[in-house]
């Protein structure tokens, strides 16, 4: 099933002679784990703002095209009906946290849900407890560091239990063992639970290993899409994309005659490949 379809979507921001994307068409088959990446002021976050109504509903501007959530028109949904659906995760996450226990920011959805108390209770126990910050439940949000804010973000999004989860570079402020620890979080909570991802990163090394299919925008449209073995090719370099450094040694080797099969996105594949060839060599 499509749980996100884009046909000829373009944005044009109020003020703007230019689109922020321009003839976008894509779609997310469930349980997906989509990797949005391009060089910046691509169209990736606009892109984004789409998918959960801020574009047109906070941001103005002129909208063409037209694009669907689990089945639903877009312009029929308001921010409010699409936040039971679909979560976001910004870039920075005391955008997110602004409560005095982080308890209490993961219990704000649910509560803005009108949920029962038992159930508000059961999804924050959950959701803490999924991205493992379970011990912090007392702590004031603005004591952690980086990365347990970025996790009780998370937790915040999660416990509203939507179907999507867009996650707008959400290691951009974090160092890179905690960037690293939270895309190994958003990782397994595709294989835990049933939800769609889609990131929205421009540390591929970190991520290229858990995406199932990349999307690379350029001026505001889709340049290149497929698995990462089959995009991370020459021209995503010349797109100005960091590339995976393992990717663009084997694409240095293919060009200097050394045919090592499909490109590799991690040490672990790439040495698979390197052995198979010297062995059948």
């Amino acid at each position: 099933m499509k749980v996100i379809e884009a046909r000829d979507l373009t944005f044009t921001y109020a003020g703007s002679s230019k689109p922020a994307i321009e003839n976008v068409n894509l779609a997310v088959d469930r349980g997906e784990f989509v990797l949005l990446t391009g060089p910046s002021g691509c169209g990736k976050t606009t892109l984004a703002r789409c998918l959960n109504a801020l574009i047109p509903s906070f941001y103005q501007g002129e909208i063409s095209g037209t694009m669907s959530v689990l089945g639903r028109d877009m312009s029929r949904l308001t921010t409010s009906e699409l936040a039971r659906k679909v979560g976001f995760v910004f870039q920075n996450p005391e955008n997110q946290l602004f409560s005095l226990s982080v308890e209490r920011d993961v219990a704000f959805g649910p509560e803005n849900l009108g949920l029962p108390r038992e159930e508000t209770r059961r999804r924050v126990d959950w959701a803490m407890k999924i991205t493992g910050i379970s011990e912090l439940r007392e702590a004031a949000p603005y004591e952690l560091s980086g990365g347990q804010q970025q996790r009780a973000a998370i937790a915040a999004v999660l416990a509203m239990k939507p179907e999507i989860m867009v996650l707008d570079e959400p290691t951009s402020f974090l160092d890179p063992l905690s960037a690293s620890q939270i895309v190994e979080a958003v990782a397994a909570l595709r294989r835990e639970i049933d939800i769609t991802i889609v990131l929205i990163e421009h540390r591929l090394d970190l991520a290229s290993k858990y995406a199932s299919r990349i999307i690379v925008m350029d001026q505001g449209r889709v340049t290149l899409e497929g698995p990462p073995s089959k995009v991370y090719g020459e021209e995503a370099k010349l797109l100005g994309i960091g590339i995976p450094k393992i990717s663009m040694l084997f694409n240095l080797l293919r060009k200097d005659g050394f045919d090592l099969g499909r490109t590799p996105v991690t040490v672990e594949e790439a040495s698979q490949r390197i052995r198979s060839y010297l062995e059948h060599d």
